[in-house]
This record gives C-alpha cells, structure tokens and sequence, in this order.
C-alpha cells in the first residue's frame, strides 16, 4: 500500500529554517538586555516600556525620578541600587537601560536658542561649504 505525504518545497523548508534561527537569535539578545538591566550601575536612566499611566504610577512605587513620559516609553532615574527590581516589583511591564536602549541619555534637550547663547552652535559663516568662485 501507498500513501502519498506532504511534499514540502525546498525552498520553504529552508525559509523556514532561516526563520527560525532568525527568531532564536532575536529572543536570545533580548533576554540579554533585559537580564543586563538588572546589572546596571546606580544613577543610570531606565526606559519603562508601557501604558504612560502604569508606568509612572511604577516608577513612584519604586521611589524612582521621572524624567520623560511619552505614548509608550518612560524615562526615569534613582540614585540608589536595585531600581530596576524594585521597578518589576512594583509592576512594570519591561524595563530597559535608556541610554543602551535607545541612546536616551535622561537629560533634558537642549535647545537651538539655548547652544547659540552659549556659543556651542556653529554660526551661519562655518556652516556654509566653501565655495569656489573662478576668477
């Protein structure tokens, strides 16, 4: 007696392969981030990933400084060991370092007026490309 089985096409079985480790490899950096939060340094920003509600209300549980809130994503600091614990403790959804994250750094932005009052801008006459004008 013969049955006939699935074929499956080369070319998807590899796909999926590819997909596969593709995924494995993206869990497992994850995993990494999140388990190096908890090795941070005191004094360093943490991204709170959730509801802007949730997370500030987290983050004065976890008697942490709020730095910056957005749709998703808050910014906030404490100057003591074991924030990130206590931040998971108090019910925050994932937590990451600001400024391994994302390149938040926690400071406030600076503004064009503000970098021009202190002379850290270039002026008009250094930003401009040098021209060559034939003679």
């Amino acid at each position: 007696m013969i049955t006939e089985g699935r074929h499956i096409s080369p070319w998807l079985r590899v796909s999926g392969r590819i997909a596969g480790a593709v995924a494995l490899v993206a869990c497992g950096w994850f995993a990494i981030v999140v388990a190096l939060t908890f090795g941070s340094a005191p004094g360093k920003s943490m991204a709170i990933i959730g509801p802007p509600s949730q997370a500030l209300a987290v983050v004065i549980r976890a008697n942490g400084r709020i730095l910056a809130s957005s749709a998703y994503v808050t910014i906030a600091r404490a100057d003591d060991a074991g924030f990130v614990a206590r931040l998971y403790a108090a019910g925050a959804l994932l937590v990451l370092d600001a400024e391994q994250a994302g390149g938040c750094s926690g400071l406030p932005p600076t503004s064009v007026s503000s970098l021009r009052a202190t002379g850290s801008a270039p002026s008009a006459a250094r930003r401009q490309a040098p021209r060559n004008n034939p003679v």
